[in-house]
């Protein structure tokens, strides 16, 4: 079960990755009451978020061309000491006070560009550490530490946000960043392709024939243009104002609520180390819909104890699309273009966030909640499921290797 552990440089990946998901799993939810705590309206929480994701758009072609021409544990840790003096200039703000919306707007936005190239040099790295046969693996563990810490890290961020304030999640972050930096210094990677010079416009091209020749990275990408906002809208800014007003929920019920949801991608974690998925895609988007039931309860009735059932189900099957579908990014999509391809898929799911955020905010507060959320609900399964007419999604299947390995 843990074949993918004997591979050295994974195996520090892994520790520093579960490090920083220990320690920055409280850090979201801290986030968005902290700029309730300044500001109690849902437009504040919507323009903190839609900085962060503004610059993330902005910088993410860029992070995927640096992450394929410069060794990518560097890349990593070099953002880490960018997000910890953004992050610890938040845990200030707010111990001494003088936070203000402006402020945590500029602040989310550096944090948005570090991510920028991050993300794109992670999903780089990983072929990079571990032998093809454990790619599904590899991906299942990180998501199992992953969820494994969104069980309790909600909670007890509930508990400390609510008793010490939400400036020392900030603080636990930065100690974890600060620790899983001279930790990745011990992954040892092959030098990256090429001579390290690099244009900027002919990989963009390239990385851009690569993601438009795949007609199901395009499909999936599309999609989740429109899910996407739909999910950072009416997940990640009406449900933590619906937890602060309605009675309910409450705060404390909210960190329940995505626990479950941690929960249900646990298990199924645990399920995908042991079963490959033949057929990556398919069963990754049927697994992604179930995400409009938690959508659709929160506007109907938000009630804890429901809501986070129907949250542990679309836990398992956000997992099932995490896996699948990085599998079949991982195992279509050679190494040394990885990042840039990656780099495509994140614009395209990442450029209506923003959108979805402003939008929200302001539709919650010239709307019925229940209507906009049961809406939305149907509107997400509706796009997901869709996806499954294009051939090349409802086809795709293993790299014939890996999976008689797996």
């Amino acid at each position: 079960m843990l074949s993918a552990m004997q591979d050295r440089g994974f195996r520090w990946f892994f520790v520093a990755r579960a490090i920083t998901l220990v320690t920055g799993s409280m850090s979201s939810i801290a986030l968005a009451f902290a700029v309730l705590q300044v500001d109690n309206e849902a437009s504040s929480l919507s323009y903190v978020l839609a900085a962060f994701t503004i610059a993330n758009i902005v910088f993410v072609l860029f992070g995927g061309v640096v992450a394929d021409r410069l060794p990518r544990a560097l890349i990593i840790q070099s953002c880490y000491v960018l997000d910890i003096l953004s992050m610890g200039a938040v845990a200030v703000l707010l111990f001494t006070h003088t936070a203000t919306i402006p402020l945590l707007v500029a602040l989310a936005a550096v944090n948005g560009a570090s991510t920028a190239f991050v993300l794109p040099a992670m999903q780089g790295i990983i072929p990079q550490l571990t032998r093809p046969e454990n790619l599904q693996q590899a991906n299942a563990m990180l998501s199992f530490v992953r969820s494994a810490v969104t069980i309790g890290g909600p909670v007890i961020a509930g508990i400390l946000v609510t008793t010490a304030g939400p400036a020392w999640a900030m603080v636990v972050q930065v100690v974890g960043w600060m620790a899983a930096i001279p930790i990745l210094a011990m992954v040892k990677l092959p030098p990256p392709v090429g001579d390290g010079r690099f244009s900027l416009f002919a990989d963009l091209r390239t990385g851009w024939t690569e993601f438009w020749s795949r007609s199901w990275l395009v499909a999936v990408v599309l999609a989740f243009m429109v899910m996407n906002a739909i999910h950072v809208g009416a997940w990640g800014v009406v449900g933590p104002y619906i937890a602060k007003n309605d009675e309910r929920l409450g705060i404390a019920g909210w960190g329940w609520v995505v626990s479950a949801e941690g929960v249900g991608v646990l298990l199924m974690t645990l399920v995908l180390m042991w079963v490959p998925l033949k057929r990556p895609l398919r069963m990754g988007m049927i697994g992604i819909s179930l995400f409009a039931i938690p959508l659709t309860m929160l506007g109907l009735n938000p009630a804890v104890v429901l809501v986070a059932i129907a949250a542990f189900l679309a836990g398992a099957g956000a997992e099932v699309f995490s896996t699948g579908w990085n599998v079949a990014m991982m195992e279509n999509i050679s190494t040394e273009k990885l990042s840039r391809v990656s780099s495509y898929d994140m614009l395209g799911s990442f450029v209506v966030m923003p959108i979805g955020t402003l939008v929200y905010g302001w539709l919650i507060t010239r709307a019925d909640p229940a209507v906009v959320l049961t809406t939305s609900g149907i509107v997400y399964a509706a796009i997901a499921l869709a996806t499954l007419f294009v051939p090349s999604v409802w086809k795709m299947g293993r790299v014939q290797a890996a999976t008689a390995r797996s």
